[in-house]
């Protein structure tokens, strides 16, 4: 069920009436009527994943009370392990089997050796990349005594596959969303207000912004060989604006809807094309999966303690596990790579972190120095989504040296106006917006109530008249 879909368009409100009108005086009513809706929602992906969903459930449910009740360290290493191994085991047959099958082979025929291996004829279970790392950090968690294991079943399901997370974040942790669901829930219009107003914006990003620029950046790309330079330059240009619109767009409508039921969830996106340097973007983008990293590998493996070496280390290691968390893919490796290279200067200067604030705080216009720190980030930005992009290495490397050819000097060869001047005032909007949670946050709080819904209706005409084709969302595949 896609979040721009009449579906649900329909499920929504009927979850919202059933939860706050009929279940409202009853806690543990209101958590069943959020799992039933969330397996459902999960359920219409594909009914025959659901007891992957299930059985990863119970596994880190049952395990988390196995370790904290262990009478020896030994058998609360097993448990540890056990949920480790097997999360970690159905993530790796899922989505990386192929891979591995392949490059294996790959490597073979390299030596001269020609084999045929079996491979799963399997799509990704929808999702799985979330909700594994959920209970893993619920797991890690116990068995670190951080937490306590949740005894009641429902609310540690509800954590798990509470249906605006499910499927592509942000990545919960329990600390932060367990409370939540096991605290008793009062209806906010304010909040259920900028919760509808969050999902507008994120509407908008994903139909209008993510869904015309990918019209564009799938013709390129699809067909790179048939284009200019300057062509691929648009190209990437317009799969950088998808990207970000598609998922922070789907992060949008995700915690706008978890509003609407009186839960708040992590925020994912705070303007990352604003930011200065590269290690500011990923204080910004894709925040949750950042910090579950940090928290859960950088910092285990040492993170900054052992000297510039071994931060060194560590950065290339949470960078290429990144990148094969996207994907199964040397594409996606690299990218990781290229993240980790970028982050070099940051790491050799042995300065203290930098930017921890919005640029141009409490200003409208940036100086040249943030201008040109901005669009410097941004380009190496463009540049590394080529690979998160590409097919395979050989298409990545070949789009690369289009650009790099005289062609480049020339006209792209299409471009719509409408679709320029729409990125332009999306461009304006979030830099407006940008020490906000979300660009519209704040706009128009204080103007007369007319000329609020005038432009909250003014959003939703230009959604219905200049959304793009349909197009699933991108993390969906991760």
């Amino acid at each position: 069920m896609l979040f721009n879909s009449i579906a649900f368009a329909i499920f929504l409100p009927v979850i919202f009436v059933l939860y706050w009108f009929v279940a409202n005086k009853h806690l543990k009513l209101q958590n069943l009527l959020l799992l039933a809706a969330s397996y459902f929602f999960y359920a219409c992906w594909d009914y025959r994943f659901l007891f992957l969903l299930v059985f990863s459930t119970l596994l880190d449910y049952a395990t988390g009370i196995q370790m904290h009740e262990a009478k020896s360290e030994r058998m609360k290493k097993f448990w540890f392990w056990l949920s480790i191994s097997v999360n970690l085991g159905f993530l790796g047959v899922f989505k990386y089997y192929n891979f591995f099958i392949e490059s294996f082979a790959d490597g073979l025929s390299l030596l001269g050796v020609h084999s045929h291996f079996w491979t799963l004829q399997v799509i990704l279970p929808v999702g799985i990349s979330f909700y594994t790392f959920h209970g893993l950090s619920y797991v890690i968690d116990i068995y670190k005594g951080r937490i306590k294991p949740e005894k009641n079943f429902i609310d540690y399901s509800v954590f798990v596959s509470f249906f605006p997370l499910l499927v592509a974040g942000p990545i919960e942790r329990a600390t932060h969303l367990l409370p939540q669901i096991q605290a008793k829930r009062v209806f906010n219009s304010e909040h259920a207000v900028d919760g509808l107003r969050q999902i507008l914006w994120g509407l908008f990003k994903k139909l209008v912004i993510a869904d015309n620029c990918a019209e564009y950046a799938n013709m390129v790309f699809n067909n790179s060989g048939d284009y200019s330079g300057s062509t691929h330059i648009v190209g990437i240009l317009f799969f950088t604006f998808q990207i970000y619109g598609d998922f922070s767009g789907y992060s949008d409508i995700a915690l706008g809807t978890a509003r609407l039921f009186g839960i708040d969830l992590l925020r994912n996106f705070a303007f990352p094309f604003f930011s200065r340097d590269i290690s500011e973007y990923w204080r910004r983008w894709h925040i949750s999966l950042s910090s579950w990293f940090k928290d859960y590998l950088y910092i285990p493996l040492g993170g900054s303690k052992g000297g510039t070496l071994m931060k060194i280390r560590n950065t290339f290691i949470i960078f290429l596990v990144s990148g094969f968390w996207h994907g199964a893919a040397w594409t996606y490796i690299f990218w990781g790579f290229l993240n980790a290279l970028f982050m070099l200067p940051s790491l050799l200067s042995k300065k203290k972190v930098s930017h921890l604030d919005i640029v141009a705080q409490g200003r409208i216009f940036a100086t040249p120095k943030e201008i040109l720190q901005i669009l410097t980030t941004f380009g190496l930005t463009v540049f590394m989504f080529i690979f998160f992009r590409a097919n395979d290495m050989t298409h990545a490397f070949g789009y690369l040296s289009e650009i790099f050819s005289m062609s480049t000097f020339t006209k792209p060869q299409f471009i719509r106006n409408e679709v320029v001047w729409m990125l332009v005032a999306f461009i304006v909007i979030e830099w407006m917006g940008r020490e906000n949670h979300y660009a519209i946050e704040k706009t128009g709080i204080r103007w007369p109530k007319p000329f609020r819904l005038a432009f909250y209706y003014l959003i939703l005409l230009v959604i219905f008249l200049f959304a793009g084709s349909s197009q699933q969302f991108i993390y969906f595949q991760f």
